[in-house]
């Protein structure tokens, strides 16, 4: 058992018989009464967050986490097929789990969290960036890069994208994973 002392950014607790990471906490001490954290729950499964205020002091539960790396091999309806990169053993992520599935390509790494205790998958979390290819889009103007004008462009893995006038079919994007948004065009 730990207590409040211990918190951080990203640690796993069990809390009202659920499993919970802290997003962010902060210590207080007030000139009259006791002092408490008061922090922001994220719920591992469901991805709601909560503010909540722990007594300082207080016992909690940590939670060990193991975190894996596995690279994408495949989807097959909502079921995706993962591949452990060490031990090459396959797992399998209900499309729910993965955060941006659309943004996932094959060969591409990902890491999984599993919980220790019952070995089960809790979290999937992608890289911030992926570099994607631009399969289809309108024909670019060169030289447009001044104004803030997007279109329409679908790329490599089937999804569409807003991209600025001047990117053109063949181009590498760089594509933000939490935003589904277009970031930057990478030079090769």
């Amino acid at each position: 058992m730990a207590t409040t002392a211990d918190f951080r950014n990203g640690l796993i607790i069990e809390y009202n018989g659920e499993l919970w990471t802290i997003v962010e906490f902060q210590h207080v001490k007030p000139g009259k009464g006791p002092a408490f954290v008061r922090t922001k729950l994220k719920n591992i499964i469901s991805g709601k967050v909560i503010p909540n205020t722990f007594t300082s002091g207080v016992k909690i539960n940590i939670q060990r986490v193991e975190r894996r790396t596995y690279q994408f091999l495949y989807s097959e309806g909502n079921t995706f097929h993962f591949m452990n990169s060490e031990t090459f053993e396959q797992t399998f992520l209900d499309k729910a789990m993965v955060p941006a599935p659309e943004l996932l390509k094959e060969g591409q790494e990902v890491t999984i969290s599993y919980h220790a205790e019952n070995d089960t998958p809790m979290i999937c979390e992608m890289p911030t960036y992926v570099v994607l290819e631009i399969i289809y889009t309108e024909p670019g103007d060169k030289g447009n890069t001044a104004t803030n004008t997007f279109k329409e462009a679908k790329i490599e893995t089937g999804a569409s994208i807003k991209v600025p006038l001047f990117i053109n079919v063949g181009d590498k994007v760089k594509v933000d994973t939490r935003t589904g948004e277009y970031s930057e065009r990478v030079k090769e």
